[in-house]
């Protein structure tokens, strides 16, 4: 580790102003302001392929710009494709017979969400739960029902007593959705099973599946208290239903008394336009600034379902993009400057399977010269800091542990082998030496609509952003040799 000009610090801090001292420190103000602004109804959960992302990849820009970051040859946007389903508009009621006045209305973003990937359509039918949607061989929980001209009412996930290599085709909301219409059905609601989440909160995902797109069928995803209700004076309950399919390991598919309305309007564009946000902060080493540290966060998130469901995101990742900006900004009143430069690098579709660091990684020429990509995700709450990727890059991580025991707060969480995470798996693919700076107990908001900056811990924000600044600096000045050490790569299965 370079030792920091100290004796220079403390001669300067006899002369500097206060507000001088606090900008080379993690400002909560500054950190909460990036979040409340990003996490913003303005920016419509900030859904790659949409206006209101391309809205905040402005927002990121101006905010580099007043940090002294410059464009990367020129050009802050890297443009590329990706999958986009703007949800409009939702309606699901449910009824007896054919009695439509006495319908059971539920609110989009309260009791449901779509999936991601949804089809547009309107459905109007009796209902068959179906499980989990398994029709395979001697655990087909289709066979004993008509699903045909039905909704299927299903479970998310799949039961843990069956053999991956059965269950591995049902996973995906789209994975459902085929085997719904393959039986015949006009349409699919998934109950949200998800331990990681309250049964009273929706959880909205972009990621549905593989293609191709199911254009006229739609998928809706009610939560675990929804889907108690929606099961109510039927031949089983929700728990009942569940608990006996894991206890005997047989289907426990029956029908409906009630039927289900269902309109969702979608716009689904196969290849809408969305962009990565790159800036470069130049190296003052003559010698050393054509060598690169990368230190990035995705930008997107989950989107906004009609006018009632909005997932702002706050800490799913506009913290870790407040972390990423902040340390922008305290890289210009850092007394030690980076002797190598520092590329920040805003990812979009990071809930599209991480695409937009695939097409980073895939497009930036000078690749053999990054001795490092730092990554930071979900930084806003959780017990302790995570850093991951000790197993794989012990060299890497050892440094980011090392800066917390001498400059931060001696918070990152240590005795677990752990491997690279989100966007860091694809520069771990190019064995480009790779952690991720994220949390450990800390997914409580995860694609909720409770992400507000309200729920941020700022204890935990400031913390892990003063680590994040303090280890991307040090990996800058030299001693850190990640390219060099390649061959030494721990090696797993």
């Amino acid at each position: 580790m370079k030792k920091r000009s100290v004796f220079l610090t403390i001669v300067c801090l006899t002369v500097m102003s206060v507000a001088d001292v606090k900008a080379q420190e993690a400002s909560l103000d500054t950190l909460l302001s990036h979040i409340r602004e990003l996490s913003s109804s303005k920016y419509e959960g900030r859904l790659a392929g949409t206006e209101s992302y391309m809205d905040a990849a402005d927002y990121v820009i101006s905010a580099l710009e007043r940090y002294g970051v410059k464009p990367y040859k020129g050009e802050w946007a890297q443009y590329f494709e990706t999958e986009c389903n703007e949800i409009e508009n939702c309606t699901f009621n449910s009824y007896l017979g054919n009695n439509k006045d006495a319908s059971q209305v539920y609110v989009l973003g309260r009791d449901f969400c779509c999936s991601g990937m949804t089809g547009r359509g309107y459905a109007d039918a009796p209902v068959v739960f179906c499980g989990y949607g398994i029709d395979n061989g001697a655990f087909d929980e289709y066979a004993n029902v008509d699903a045909k001209g039905k909704v299927v009412m299903v479970l998310s996930g799949v039961p843990g007593f069956l053999p991956s290599s059965v269950t591995s085709k049902y996973q995906q909301l789209r994975d459902k959705a085929r085997v719904a219409r393959k039986h015949g059905a006009c349409a699919l609601v998934v109950v949200n099973m998800a331990a990681n989440c309250s049964p009273y909160e929706v959880q909205g995902a972009v990621y549905s599946g593989e293609l191709p797109h199911l254009a006229t069928f739609p998928v809706i995803q009610p939560t675990r208290d929804c889907g108690d209700r929606l099961l109510q004076n039927e031949a089983m309950t929700l728990e009942e239903a569940v608990q006996k399919i894991n206890e005997t390991h047989n289907p426990q598919s029956f029908h409906l008394k009630k039927k289900f309305e269902i309109e969702v309007n979608a716009k689904y564009h196969p290849a809408a336009l969305t962009a990565n946000v790159i800036g470069i902060y130049p190296g003052s080493d003559l010698k050393m600034n054509n060598e690169y540290v990368v230190v990035g966060a995705n930008l997107d998130h989950v989107g906004m379902q009609g006018t009632t469901c909005l997932f702002p995101g706050a800490d799913d990742n506009a913290s870790g993009v407040a972390a990423l900006l902040e340390t922008a900004r305290m890289l210009q009143y850092s007394d030690d400057q980076p002797s190598r430069s520092i590329i920040f690098v805003l990812f979009s579709a990071g809930e599209q399977q991480r695409l937009g660091s695939q097409i980073f990684v895939s497009n930036f020429t000078p690749l053999k010269r990054i001795e490092a990509f730092v990554n930071v995700a979900s930084v806003g709450c959780g017990d302790s800091i995570a850093v991951m990727g000790n197993k794989r890059y012990p060299q890497l991580w050892s440094v980011a542990k090392r800066v917390d025991t001498v400059y931060c707060t001696n918070d990152v969480a240590v005795g677990m082998k752990t491997l690279p995470k989100g966007d860091a798996v694809a520069f771990d693919h190019v064995d480009i030496p790779s952690i991720t700076i994220t949390n450990f107990k800390g997914s409580r908001y995860n694609h909720v609509p409770s992400d507000i900056v309200e729920n941020i811990d700022r204890r935990f924000i400031v913390k892990a952003t003063q680590l994040l600044f303090e280890t991307v600096l040090d990996l800058s000045f030299g001693e850190y040799q990640g390219r060099s050490n390649a061959s030494k790569r721990i090696k797993f299965e």
